[in-house]
C-alpha cells in the first residue's frame, strides 16, 4: 500500500499520503484515541520509505484542526484532507472541497441505555451463573497470552462461551466503549445485510447479481454474476491488487496501485467503480480476495433498501444492529454516501461479539430469526472456486488455532471474530495496526487456551499450532 521510492512525491505518494490523513482523522474523532499514539500505531504504517524519510525530515505532515474537525495531510506540493462527519465518521474530501455529495445524518438507536439490560442486548452481567466447568486459571493464563507483548499493539480480547462473557481485557488508553478501526471484519457486515434482504424476499443466492449496467445485454459476460458469487468473492472482475506484481498493477485504473485498496486512498463512488470493472474470469471458477465483490454487494443493498422506501444511511441500524445490541457502529462512506464496508468501519470488541453470537446461533436471537434459513451454513462453507478451501461468504473458513468447523470474520493485522459452533464460544481480538505483523502467535496461543479452559480433552494437533 506504499508508494514508490522515486525522488519527488507523485500520484501513487498523493493516495498513500491520503490514507494516512484520513486514518489519522478517524482514529481520533471516531476512537477519540491521542492523536501521537494514533500516528504511530495506526495511520502512518502503510506509508512507503520514501514517505518516511520525508516524514522524518519534517517535510510530510498530517497536522489536525480541532476546529474544522479535519486532518490535513501536505507533501511538497501534495496536499490530502478528510473530514468528521459524526455518524458517518471520517470521509476523504474531493480536491478542493469541504462538502461532500451527499446529506450526512444521525443514526440514532432505539434501544434504551446498555446499563439498564443484561448482555447480549445491554451490558449488564448475565443472571445467569457462570459456567463451572471452566478453567479460570486457563482464561486469565490465556488473556495474559494475549496482552504478553506490547508490540502486538493489542486492543481488546474477548471470549463469550455459552452466550456469556468469559474473558474480557483492553489494552492501554481502550476501553470498552471505544469504536476500533475494525477493517475488513465489516465485509461480514455487508453480508449481513444481504442475508437479512434475502429473508426479506427481495433476491435469492442464486439470482443474478441486479446490477443494471450488467443486466443491459446477455452478451455482457458479468450478466452471470450471481449473488452467490460476490459473497464469495467469485465474481471473476478485473480488480488489481497489491500484493501483484507491477505488470498486473499495471492494469488497475489507477496505474501502479492496486484497485482493491483505491476506495481507500481516493475521492470515488466505490459502488461505480467497482461494477465498472470488466471481466476477466467466468463467475464461479477462480476465488481471489477482492474488494470489489463486496462492494457490489453494498451497492445492491443501497439500491435495495432505496427502492423499498428506508434511508439507506440509518437502516443498518434499524434492520441489525437494534436488533442484536449494537447501539452504535460507525459505518464510514465515500463521497457519495457509500459505505466502504470492505475497510472503513469502527466498533467495540463487545459489539463484534454480539454479531459473533448472532452466526453461531444460527442467525436466530431470542427466538427471533434475523438471518434466513441456511444462510449460516452457506456463508461458513467453503467456496468451490477458492482452491484451498479458506473462505465462503464473507468469512475465512477454518483457524490454525481453533477446532474443526470454526470460521471468522477477519481485518488486515489482526482483527478477528472467531466463531467456533463445536464449543459454543466466540472469541474477539483487535488491534491497532503498527503490531499486525507480530501479534499471531500470541493470539493463537490465547485461542488455545481458553477452548483448553472449556474443553481439557482438546489440544491443537502440532500442525496447527
Amino acid at each position: 500500500m506504499g508508494a514508490d521510492d522515486s525522488e519527488s512525491p507523485n500520484l501513487l505518494d498523493k493516495l498513500s499520503l491520503a490514507m494516512a490523513t484520513k486514518r489519522l482523522c478517524s482514529a481520533i474523532y471516531v476512537s477519540e484515541r491521542e492523536e501521537a499514539e494514533a500516528c504511530k500505531n495506526s495511520a502512518t504504517t502503510f506509508l512507503g520509505s520514501k514517505a518516511r524519510r520525508a516524514m522524518d525530515a519534517g517535510a510530510l505532515r498530517i497536522e489536525i484542526d480541532r476546529e474544522r474537525r479535519m486532518a490535513t495531510g501536505t507533501w511538497e506540493s501534495i496536499e490530502t484532507r478528510a473530514k468528521f462527519f459524526d455518524d458517518q465518521g471520517c470521509v476523504i474530501l474531493p480536491e478542493g472541497s469541504e462538502g461532500v455529495f451527499f446529506t450526512p445524518c444521525v443514526v440514532e438507536s432505539s434501544l434504551p441505555p446498555a446499563d439498564s439490560l443484561p448482555w447480549p442486548i445491554g451490558d449488564l452481567p448475565s443472571e445467569s451463573s457462570p459456567p463451572a466447568d471452566i478453567d479460570a486459571d486457563k482464561v486469565e493464563q490465556a488473556v495474559a497470552m494475549a496482552f504478553s507483548n506490547p508490540d502486538d499493539c493489542t486492543a481488546a480480547y474477548l471470549a463469550v462461551h455459552r452466550g456469556q462473557i468469559i474473558a474480557e481485557q483492553y489494552g492501554p488508553g481502550v476501553h470498552k466503549d471505544m469504536q476500533l478501526e475494525s477493517w475488513s471484519m465489516g465485509k461480514s457486515i455487508t453480508a449481513t445485510l444481504v442475508g437479512i434482504l434475502m429473508r426479506d424476499g427481495h433476491f435469492r443466492l442464486d439470482d443474478p447479481a441486479p446490477v443494471p449496467q450488467w443486466q443491459n445485454s446477455l452478451a455482457d459476460p458479468r450478466a452471470g454474476i450471481r449473488i452467490m458469487d460476490l459473497l464469495r468473492m467469485s465474481s471473476g472482475l478485473l480488480f488489481t491488487h497489491a500484493s501483484e506484481d507491477a505488470e498486473r498493477r499495471r492494469l488497475s485504473f489507477v496505474p501502479g496501485h492496486g484497485d482493491h485498496s483505491l476506495g481507500y486512498a481516493a475521492p470515488i463512488d466505490v459502488f461505480q467503480f467497482s461494477e465498472s470493472r470488466p471481466a476477466e474470469h467466468p463467475p464461479n471458477t477462480v476465488g481471489r480476495y477482492r474488494n470489489c465483490d463486496p462492494l457490489v454487494l453494498g451497492s445492491i443493498v443501497k439500491r435495495t433498501v432505496e427502492a423499498k422506501g428506508d434511508v439507506y444511511l440509518t437502516w443498518p441500524q434499524k434492520a441489525i444492529f437494534d436488533r442484536i445490541g449494537i447501539r452504535r457502529q460507525v459505518l464510514e462512506t465515500d463521497p457519495f454516501g457509500n459505505f466502504i464496508l470492505t475497510g472503513f468501519d469502527f466498533g467495540t470488541a463487545r459489539n463484534w461479539a454480539r454479531l459473533g453470537l448472532l452466526y453461531l446461533q444460527d442467525g436466530v436471537l431470542n427466538g427471533e430469526r434475523i438471518l434466513p434459513e441456511g444462510f449460516v451454513d452457506f456463508v461458513s462453507a467453503p467456496a468451490p472456486a477458492w482452491d484451498n478451501g479458506e473462505y465462503g461468504g464473507q468469512f475465512w473458513i477454518g483457524h490454525p488455532a481453533l477446532p474443526q468447523g470454526a470460521y471468522c470474520m477477519r481485518g488486515v493485522d489482526g482483527q478477528e471474530v472467531a466463531i467456533v459452533p463445536s464449543h459454543d464460544l466466540v472469541l474477539v481480538r483487535m488491534g491497532h495496526t503498527r503490531g499486525g505483523s507480530v501479534f499471531a502467535e500470541r493470539r493463537n496461543r490465547a485461542h488455545e487456551l481458553i477452548v483448553q479452559a472449556i474443553d481439557p480433552t482438546w489440544s491443537a494437533s502440532p500442525a496447527r499450532s
